[in-house]
């Protein structure tokens, strides 16, 4: 193991004489760090990798499919659009707590969930507000 390290430094000190890091975005910048600490300890790196792949965990995407079906449904007015609408909403809201329960919900993860729920309302508020 030692070996890999001396290997990886080598190569760092061979790109910073080569002036590789010195064009490099947010140079000079304080770190944006995320902070996980909301989500349980099990699933950060999950949720890391996931996010930087652009993936919603299922259970995430679920909760963004009924809150967009919950905005549908505020603004819905006509009747047999607003009883498929709903009916949609409940089908989700079943798979999303037998989901749930499958993977023990936790307290934590409510909280996470709590506020990614409004972090995906504030995305759909007009930018004046």
């Amino acid at each position: 193991m030692d070996i890999l390290r001396s290997i990886a430094e080598e190569k760092i000190k061979e790109a910073i004489e080569n002036g590789e890091f010195d064009d490099l975005p947010g140079k000079g910048k304080p770190l944006q760090l995320e902070d996980l600490s909301r989500i349980p300890e099990e699933l950060r790196i999950s949720y890391k990798i996931l996010k930087n792949a652009g993936v919603l965990p299922e259970e995430m995407q679920l909760r963004k499919e009924l809150t967009t079906l919950q905005g549908l449904l505020n603004q819905c007015r006509d009747e047999q659009e607003r009883k498929e609408l709903q009916r949609e909403w409940t089908e989700k809201r079943l798979r999303f707590h037998l989901l749930m329960e499958r993977r023990g919900r936790s307290a934590a993860f409510e909280e996470y969930e709590m506020r990614v729920e409004k972090w995906l309302n504030s995305k759909k508020e007009p930018s004046g507000t």
